[in-house]
């Protein structure tokens, strides 16, 4: 499974979608309030992801980037629905996170600036409580060992994660 290049691939796409040759590689599939859905095509197929911007960070790291929350299905690789956070700052070697909506959590691993949910059999009841919920509420720690919360607007997912579901490329 390659979750991980994901992030790199979108984190260097979105930015640039204006130009000639990334609008030849990514296809907007809607804008849904405070999510966008894309699709592109990897060597290994299709990929579809919808993603959104946190709407607030606190407290603000220092060196923060930007920060980006991913729901992607790559169907050639039987993955669907799996959640990924670039968080904008690096985590603390070896500590989880978590993702919490509507009162439901749910652990998190992370990897230098990036988190995925720890049990991927529960990418499905993490889509639908996204799906459900208001906001969703990232907590992990940074190298600095400062304890940081991302809030992420989840008005739109529904509808964006809807456009991503017949995932073709």
């Amino acid at each position: 499974m390659n979750f991980r290049a994901l992030p790199v691939i979108a984190t260097l796409l979105v930015p640039a979608l204006s130009g000639a040759a990334m609008a030849q590689s990514v296809k907007l599939l809607g804008e849904f309030r405070d999510w966008t859905a894309y699709t592109a095509t990897e060597a290994t197929g299709p990929v579809c992801f919808a993603l959104s911007k946190p709407t607030e960070v606190s407290p603000s790291p220092d060196e923060f980037t930007e920060a980006w929350l991913y729901l992607t299905n790559r169907p050639a690789e039987s993955v669907r629905n799996e959640l990924n956070l670039v968080a904008g700052f690096m985590f603390a070697p070896d500590t989880p996170a978590t993702a919490t909506v509507s009162g439901q959590s749910f652990e998190l691993f992370t990897d230098k600036d990036a988190a995925w949910l720890l049990n991927p059999s529960e990418n499905d009841n993490l889509a639908g409580a996204l799906r459900a919920g208001s906001t969703v509420v990232i907590e992990g720690t940074s190298d600095k060992g400062i304890r940081i919360v991302e809030t992420f607007s989840l008005s739109g997912a529904t509808a964006a994660s809807r456009a991503i579901e017949s995932c073709t490329g």
